[in-house]
């Protein structure tokens, strides 16, 4: 049994339709990535899956577990933590109370001391900016910072929406090399990326999303070879 698995998701604003019949699955220990366009529908189905907008039709399940109209704190106490695009850090608190902000869930509050060694050895940077405040850090600093925050809660999964938005090069590369090392050490990573290229190379199984609906899937090997992806993403 997949750890998440999304069946036959429709989902929207108001009467706008965004998603349409959406099936996905994840594995545990798996680096999985939604890929697509601006408007694809990626943000869409993962504010789904984390219980912030309620599917029009069909279900989510996590564990095992029917959780489609659980509230998001509800899924965040069970494991299912979102990194979300823009950051949103606490920017007048600093490094470190922002880390300690993300020990929330109960499981996570008896391991908080050894979860910020943890991230440490992972961003040394933030080591060396713990006392700083969040707000005066750089674009790629902050986003360390939410991944950082979110690896705090424990998760079962880690969702990372749109990391390398609005970053150099450089620092998103460290980002994503970042996510490799949590995938070796056994984290189950569900990243949504518009940076086609970086998405495909870190993640082992890879869904494309195109006007609301799985376009391809596969591992991510396989999709990064496929023709149509390579011209429409990848400019090949």
């Amino acid at each position: 049994m997949a750890l998440l698995e999304v069946h036959d998701i429709t989902s929207g604003y108001g009467e706008l339709q965004i998603l349409w019949g959406i099936d996905f699955a994840m594995e545990q220990g798996q680096l999985t990535t939604l890929v697509g366009s601006n408007g694809a529908g990626k943000t869409t189905l993962l504010r789904t899956i984390v219980g912030q907008l309620k599917p029009w039709q069909g279900k989510v399940f996590f564990q095992g577990q029917d959780v489609s109209r659980l509230p998001p704190y509800t899924k965040a106490e069970m494991g299912l933590i979102m990194a979300p695009e823009g950051r949103q850090l606490f920017t007048d608190m600093s490094v470190l109370e922002n880390l300690e902000m993300g020990a929330t869930p109960r499981r996570a509050r008896p391991r908080q001391a050894q979860n910020i060694e943890r991230v440490f050895a992972l961003f040394p940077r933030l080591k060396e900016r713990m006392h700083q405040r969040a707000g005066t850090m750089s674009g790629g600093e902050q986003q360390m910072l939410a991944v950082a925050r979110g690896i705090m809660s424990e998760p079962v999964i880690l969702i990372v929406d749109e990391m390398s938005l609005g970053l150099a090069p450089v620092l998103a590369l460290d980002l994503f090399q970042a996510l490799r090392r949590l995938r070796k050490e056994g984290y189950t990573i569900l990243l949504v990326e518009q940076n086609v290229r970086m998405a495909l190379k870190v993640s082992d199984y890879a869904y494309v999303l195109a006007k609301g609906k799985v376009d391809r899937s596969g591992p991510s090997r396989q999709v990064e070879s496929d023709q149509e992806v390579r011209r429409a993403y990848l400019g090949i």
